[in-house]
């Protein structure tokens, strides 16, 4: 079985939300996954991101990049760069904004550098939803390609389209095929 370690910040619940549902996704795939809020991490967490053979990460777009609580974990691994310990590791991104663009594209561009910086090979979308193909309404409805990407819901019992639930579903399940095909 594959180990997928899902480090995230959660502002208001909107990014936990995803989290949950790409670690749903992983599970059905038979990928144990393993959630990190990156606020309280513990030796055992550090651990398991060795141990994992993917990492994702996700934040939410806050003023046009990750929120400063997903920075600080981003700024925390500067020995684990120097050593390259998650070189080769398969890695990739999502984030959630209030609005559909959001300067979401920006976040995940800091993801991906940072995945890079570390030797990691990144994993992006390949949902094509409508208006390309019509048989998929509301799938990666911002067209994002480098990774996940949500939009918030105001409804607070909701917190994320369950349209861009799907999408991660998916997200997660095409991580789940990627991490198997490359962790021989």
């Amino acid at each position: 079985m594959v180990n997928i370690a899902i480090t995230y910040f959660s502002g208001a619940g909107h990014t936990r939300k995803l989290a949950d549902t790409l670690a749903l996704a992983l599970g059905r795939e038979d990928c144990a996954a393993r959630l990190i809020d990156v606020t309280s991490m513990e030796p055992l967490d550090w651990q398991a991101l060795e141990a994992s053979d993917a990492i994702l990460f996700g934040a939410p777009t806050y003023m046009g990049g990750p929120a400063a609580e997903f920075k600080a974990f981003m700024d925390a691994t500067s020995d684990i760069w120097e050593q390259q310990l998650w070189a080769d590791k398969l890695a990739a991104g999502f984030t959630v904004a209030t609005f559909p663009a959001g300067d979401k594209l920006s976040t995940l561009m800091q993801m991906n550098i940072f995945a890079m910086q570390h030797g990691m090979i990144w994993i992006g979308q390949d949902q094509i939803g409508a208006p390309v193909d019509q048989t998929k309404p509301g799938i990666n409805q911002t067209g994002a390609w480098l990774g996940l990407s949500a939009t918030t819901v105001r409804d607070k019992t909701q917190l994320v389209a369950s349209e861009d639930l799907d999408t991660a579903h998916r997200f997660g399940k095409r991580i789940a095929r990627a991490v198997r095909r490359w962790s021989v």
